[in-house]
């Protein structure tokens, strides 16, 4: 186990504090053990919250077919066609 010896600190009001001691006394932990876990499961939950998106399945169904489906990109095909004629012009 890696040495602990970064602090954190936090500023409660006299109703939380008792709050958290009555619940690590409960769970036989120390109130820094208890407010340590409880903020890490927390952290873990968020950071694996916001690392994906969920979507409806038929959402994602669309999206998928929409993929296949070729659009229209006349600014990309305009695109193309000036740097094939910038091309031949310098090949010339």
């Amino acid at each position: 186990m890696a040495a602990k010896s970064d602090r954190l600190e936090a500023r409660l009001t006299s109703a939380q504090r008792l709050e958290i001691e009555r619940a690590a006394t409960l769970a036989s932990e120390s109130v820094s053990s208890f407010v340590v876990t409880a903020a890490v499961q927390r952290a873990e939950a968020l950071v694996v919250e916001h690392s994906s998106t969920v979507v409806p399945a038929a959402y994602f169904d669309r999206l998928v077919a929409s993929l296949d489906e070729p659009d229209e990109a006349p600014g990309l095909a305009r695109a193309a066609r000036n740097a094939r004629r910038r091309k031949r012009i310098r090949a010339a």
